[in-house]
């Protein structure tokens, strides 16, 4: 399973010099409305790409800032649909759009319908962090087929043919997690993050993105040059719980982007 060349989130990713930045942020967090106008906000402020999660009542690779945030968006009605409409939104503007799930939201809404429904809001890509490369079909197969790039995750225990296997079933980019564990700013990447890296780039052509811990200008300047994409999370979301919308904090990081 190779992965076609070019795709909208391939080219917006790919780094020429700089470092792109990736802003996340919860469907449905607070309200649909709000994470609407959050979204198209963040949307504006330079980022290549918009991650949007998709809340869920066990998610598994979430630090608590994301999973409050999920569960106050499972609160007040956030289903799927409802996540996929904030998705279209927000793709409105023009900047690609990721969604970050888990397995069982995409099989109790039907991966079929799912793909083919995430396809007309104009989403670009989907990761699923707990959807295996061994279980992956036939999920990723009704993604692909509708034109939707399937980004796999690479751990710093992920050993080097597992690295080839999990670049060679991804599209768009490849997401490599800096840290063993769950979501959550930090203040120091980790040691070994530059060799990770590199190990990763050397099995694929793909722009390579990490996420996991990235928060701070430092942070970028450190893995500018290694990774084609930073990806933020937590630190954007905590803004929005505060009642901003994470775009002064996304125009701060940028600066050290370039």
């Amino acid at each position: 399973m190779v992965a076609k060349a070019g795709t909208r989130l391939e080219s917006a990713l790919r780094a020429r010099g700089d470092l792109k930045l990736v802003a996340y942020m919860m469907a449905g967090h607070p309200t649909a409305k709000r994470s609407i106008d959050v979204g198209k906000r963040l949307a504006g402020s330079g980022i290549a790409a918009l991650e949007i999660g998709i809340p869920h009542s066990d998610p598994l690779a979430d630090g608590p800032v994301i999973q409050r945030a999920g569960q106050v968006a499972l609160e007040h009605g956030m289903t799927v649909s409802g996540a996929l409409d904030v998705a279209k939104a927000v793709g409105a503007e023009g900047v690609p759009v990721v969604l970050m799930t888990y397995i069982n939201p995409v099989l109790s809404y039907d991966p079929r319908k799912f793909s083919a429904e995430a396809a007309q809001a104009g989403v670009a890509g989907v990761i699923v962090p707990d959807l295996p490369i061994e279980e992956a079909e036939p999920v990723t197969g009704w993604l692909r087929s509708a034109a939707l790039d399937t980004i796999f995750m690479v751990a710093p225990t992920t050993p080097p043919d597992r690295i080839t296997a999990v670049c060679s079933h991804s599209s768009g980019f490849v997401y490599c997690v800096t840290v063993t564990g769950i979501t959550g700013a930090r203040k120091e990447l980790p040691e070994g993050m530059p060799a990770l890296l590199k190990e990763v780039k050397k099995r694929t052509s793909l722009p390579v993105a990490a996420g996991f811990g990235i928060s701070r200008q430092e942070h970028m300047k450190a893995l500018r040059g290694h990774a084609d994409a930073a990806v933020v999370g937590s630190a954007i979301v905590d803004e929005i719980e505060r009642g901003g919308d994470g775009v002064a904090l996304v125009r701060e990081l940028l600066k050290a982007c370039r």
